[in-house]
């Protein structure tokens, strides 16, 4: 469903390069022949004027065999990274999750890693599939370490859906809020889970739960393309495409490429933009209304898929849409228009019993932005491990942020040929006046802001954009006047490569490298320093199995909350309470008379149906480090289960407790 890769189509000629063997950034189809003109500075038509390659630092390695050096960084890179997941030991996480866990060789193969793509990338003579080769296996590190060090899934909601394609395939369709409760809106935006559900037919395996441990792997590979197409659109120089799809994979911490609908409905958010910002350009719709017509179809069969796929991903794509029209090169409606009618068609239709019951909370959260971004309880990050993955993540973002800003201050020429890209990047902000959508709005705005952000910050951290017209204007100001166009050329390239070897080793080289390298290396607690929360051991599995095995159709699992593997399991015949949940005066009494009030909570179950609590390390990890109750509280609740004459224990190991609600007028089971 993503477009595939064309050669561009160029309005002006092919420019000259500006140093040997270097290729020269330009701009899309659209950008080099509609964009209006910057300031006269510049030159007078900039739009047309071909832009240097950035190509002004001098290569890192040379000499005979110096084609092959760059694979040398990225082997020791990959072996250290070998060594390190087969000395990692994840059966005792901490509050820190996977990053105290790691072999210090990971840290020094990330390191090694970043640095060898630094030195890779900025050497426009290698050819771009180093580059590619270093981004792929940063994506091996990053995305992959989880699946091989666990041998079970992460994250709760994965879970989650993995139960929802479960029911889908057991009841045979969809099913309405009288048949599965709230559990219905995911009947009600089905696309992912149903075509999982075919996925999980044709390969024949009995669960999901076979492949999602991979699934953020394979939804970041998903992104990398329309990625390209994106920045190829508005450069034609690798250093910046490529340094500007590091940095979006490395400030990606926030957790949506886990299994979910989320997940693949970004990938096509992204690619419908890069369809959009290619090809409905205003040149090239005058190129041909037939060829406009291909596009037209498949990006509405991307929006159709998004929209039946996920509630906020439309919104999003709707108001990025709407921001390029106010770029004169991308005045085309149809996308816009295309996404709000189908969009606006299936909430009138399908989606309409869970916003009807949704809209009045949804009206009232409209222009209440303190609102909208604060964390409510059991979102506050307690401890000193999870506030310092916070505050990784925070920072993160925010660096990420910082560069977007210098690089749009610094590089004029790429502020105004990317402007449609800034505007998409911008576009997002004002979702935070419109929902909260459970606290979770400033991260998803966060995620949607990255493609553009990621450009420009790769901008900050590379050399200044010129133009070959301002590069003659500097070199005549200083008094080295040439003739020719090539004499400019010459001097180009003997500044580059000459005398001035400190250049090789000056700022320009080792700020942006330990800027990358800072954020590189705190991807890592930002995206896995929750793992004691996220991670299931084997026996955690196990035990919650053995409950859904034997619990009769009309039980009742009662749990502080729902952070544990198939919390979700037969949710179409078996009831779920997590008192966290509830109001804070009835968790109060809970935690001050635990046995007593959980009897009372749990004794209108009707038979054969049973009531059963459930208490495991995840809930316990989840509670604690999110600010709900500590961890005395928690074994106070236990202990006070365990010594009640009305609770039986039916199963226990060292990832939690399983208790049965006896019942009365009747022999217990």
């Amino acid at each position: 469903m993503r477009p595939p890769t064309t050669p561009r189509e160029r309005s002006t000629p092919e420019p000259t390069p500006a140093r040997d063997g270097a290729s020269t950034s330009g701009s899309g189809p659209e950008t080099a022949s509609q964009s209006s003109s910057p300031s006269s500075s510049e030159s007078s038509s900039p739009a047309h004027e071909p832009v240097t390659d950035l190509s002004d630092l001098p290569p890192a390695w040379s000499g005979r065999g110096a084609s092959a050096w760059p694979g040398v960084p990225l082997l020791v890179a990959l072996a250290l990274w070998v060594y390190a997941v087969r000395h990692t030991d994840v059966s005792r996480l901490d509050d820190y999750g996977l990053v105290s866990a790691l072999h210090p060789a990971f840290w020094a193969g990330l390191a090694v890693l970043t640095t060898g793509f630094w030195f890779t990338v900025r050497d426009t003579r290698r050819p771009a599939a180093w580059s590619a080769a270093y981004v792929l296996g940063l994506l091996v590190m990053e995305r992959a370490t989880q699946a091989v060090l666990y041998p079970t899934p992460l994250y709760a909601w994965a879970w989650k859906h993995e139960a929802v394609i479960d029911h889908l395939l057991t009841a045979g369709g969809l099913q309405t809020a009288d048949q599965v409760g709230d559990m219905a809106v995911y009947d009600q935006w089905p696309g992912f889970f149903a075509a999982q559900a075919a996925l999980q037919r044709l390969l024949g395996v009995d669960s999901a739960a076979m492949f999602m441990a991979w699934w953020p792997l394979a939804s970041s590979l998903m992104l990398l393309l329309p990625l390209l197409l994106i920045y190829r659109t508005f450069t034609e120089d690798r250093r910046l495409i490529w340094t500007a799809v590091w940095l979006f994979y490395v400030a990606n911490w926030v957790g949506q490429d886990y299994f979910s609908p989320q997940s693949v409905a970004y990938a096509l958010h992204v690619g419908v933009l890069a369809v959009v910002l290619r090809r409905f350009g205003r040149s090239a719709v005058r190129r041909g209304r037939p060829r406009q017509a291909v596009w037209t179809v498949v990006i509405t069969v991307m929006i159709v898929t998004i929209v039946i796929s996920h509630q906020l991903t439309p919104g999003m794509l709707a108001v990025c849409l709407l921001a390029l029209c106010l770029s004169r090169r991308y005045r085309d409606w149809v996308p816009v228009v295309t996404t709000v009618v189908i969009f606006l068609a299936w909430c009138l239709t399908a989606a309409l019993p869970f916003l009807s019951a949704a809209m009045p909370d949804m009206i009232r959260s409209i222009g209440d932005v303190g609102a909208n971004v604060e964390t409510g309880y059991g979102a506050t990050p307690t401890g000193t491990g999870a506030i310092a993955t916070s505050w990784a993540a925070r920072l993160l973002s925010a660096s990420v942020l910082l560069l977007a800003a210098v690089g749009v201050l610094r590089q004029r020429v790429l502020r105004h040929r990317a402007w449609p890209l800034l505007l998409v990047a911008a576009a997002p902000l004002p979702m935070f006046a419109a929902s909260s959508y459970g606290s979770e709005m400033i991260f998803r705005v966060l995620l949607f802001m990255l493609p553009g952000a990621a450009f420009f910050a790769a901008a900050a951290l590379l050399p200044r954009v010129r133009t070959l017209a301002a590069d003659a204007a500097a070199q005549e100001a200083g008094h080295r006047r040439t003739a020719t166009g090539s004499a400019v050329q010459g001097a180009r390239i003997r500044q580059a490569t000459g005398p001035a070897e400190a250049r090789r080793w000056g700022l320009g080289t080792w700020v942006p490298l330990a800027a990358l390298l800072g954020g590189t290396l705190a991807f890592v607690p930002a995206y896995s320093g929750k793992d004691r929360i996220n991670y299931f051991p084997p026996q955690e599995v196990a035990l919650v199995r053995q409950l859904f095995d034997q619990a009769p159709d009309g039980s009742l699992v009662v749990a502080a909350n729902r952070n544990y593997p198939d919390a979700y399991a037969d949710y179409w015949s078996v009831d779920h309470y997590w008192f966290l949940d509830d109001a804070r005066s009835h968790v109060d009494r809970i935690v001050e008379s635990p046995a007593a009030t959980l009897a009372r909570d749990m004794a209108g179950v009707e038979r054969p149906g049973r009531a059963y609590f459930l208490l495991t390390k995840g809930q316990l990890a989840n509670s604690e480090m999110n600010g709900q109750l500590d961890k005395a509280q928690l074994n106070r609740i236990q202990r006070s289960v365990d010594a009640s004459p009305r609770f039986r224990l039916v199963a226990e190991n060292g990832a939690g407790w399983l208790y049965v609600l006896k019942q009365s007028g009747g022999a217990e089971r």
